[in-house]
Parts: C-alpha cells; sequence; structure tokens
C-alpha cells in the first residue's frame, strides 16, 4: 500500500459524516449516508447488485425512523476503520484504499 493511502487524522462527526485527512495533504469529507450506501460489507455489495439488475429492489427498512448516524468507529489494523451506524449496521470495514476510491469529487471538509 502506497503510503499516500494511509490517513493522518480521523475525524467521525456521528451527525454529519467522516474527515480523514490523508498523509499527502488531501482532505476528503465523506457523509454518513454516503458511508452506509456505499457500505463494503457483503450484504450491501449484494444489495447494490440487485438494485443494479432490478431497478424495482425493495429496499430494507431501518430498525428506527431516526436519522442515520454514527455510533462510532474503530481501527480495523493499520488498514481500516470499521464504523457502526444506528440501523443497526456495523459489518462493513472501510479500508484506507477503499475510501479513496469512493471519496466524493469535491473533496473538502464539512462547514
Amino acid at each position: 500500500m502506497d503510503s499516500d493511502d494511509q490517513p493522518r487524522h480521523l475525524d467521525l462527526d456521528r451527525a454529519k459524516g467522516l474527515t480523514v485527512e490523508w498523509s499527502d495533504g488531501q482532505r476528503d469529507f465523506f457523509p454518513i449516508a454516503l458511508l452506509r450506501r456505499l457500505s463494503p460489507s457483503a450484504d450491501a455489495k449484494a444489495l447494490r447488485e440487485q438494485m443494479a439488475s432490478n431497478p424495482l429492489t425493495v429496499l430494507p427498512r431501518g430498525t428506527t425512523d431516526a436519522p442515520l448516524t454514527a455510533l462510532g468507529a474503530e481501527l480495523v489494523g493499520r488498514y481500516a476503520i470499521r464504523i457502526r451506524f444506528s440501523d443497526g449496521h456495523d459489518t462493513g470495514i472501510y479500508s484506507w484504499r477503499y475510501l479513496r476510491e469512493i471519496a466524493p469529487r469535491t473533496r473538502s471538509s464539512p462547514s
């Protein structure tokens, strides 16, 4: 893994999203909803594939009507972060490389 793929600083705003400052000086902001929708977990990948092949796929309902938030996060080794969401999802492991791949085009921090 390239050293530029390593985060220098992580800041999780549980209501808004994850800000990553990379070792190359780049800063990316990932809204909570984006992280949840693009979870790299097997079940989320399967749902995205199903939706791509059948636009009428019924989406699973969340466990609550409250806004989606992050309940917390933990580092996974030196290569990833796992985020626990308020809808009960906690199986996605976001590698640094994957976060670089899904980074929104406009790279900035929340205002």
